[in-house]
């Protein structure tokens, strides 16, 4: 019986700005974001805070799936839930740029 090649890929989580993990995970070759992620351990670390509901999952920052097959050195990542859309965020700041902006001309 031949033995699947081994495979190191990374699984990484960042929970906050100031607490972000990333673990090195030995995997065979062929097998997909979700057998990563569950012998990474990391849902054991933070139970509380990932729900594949509600964060999505990336490999370089490209939207994948969990069935998704892995490369060697694959980036899997864990994404936090938007606080707030980026569309919106832009539309305030143009507002805010354009309130003082007048301010500024009429000063």
């Amino acid at each position: 019986m031949t033995e699947l090649k081994r495979i190191k890929v990374e699984v990484a989580y960042g929970k906050s700005v100031d607490e972000q993990i990333a673990l090195e995970v030995t995997v065979h070759e062929g097998a997909t974001v979700e057998e990563a992620i569950q012998r990474s351990g990391i849902m054991k670390r933070y139970p509380d805070d990932i729900d594949f509901d509600v964060n999505k999952i990336a490999i370089f920052g490209k939207k994948t799936t969990m069935d998704a097959v892995l490369s060697e050195w694959d980036r899997i990542e864990i994404c936090r839930p938007l606080v707030s859309d980026p569309k919106e965020a832009r539309a305030r700041k143009a507002e805010r740029d354009k309130a003082k902006k007048e301010a500024e001309a009429s000063a």
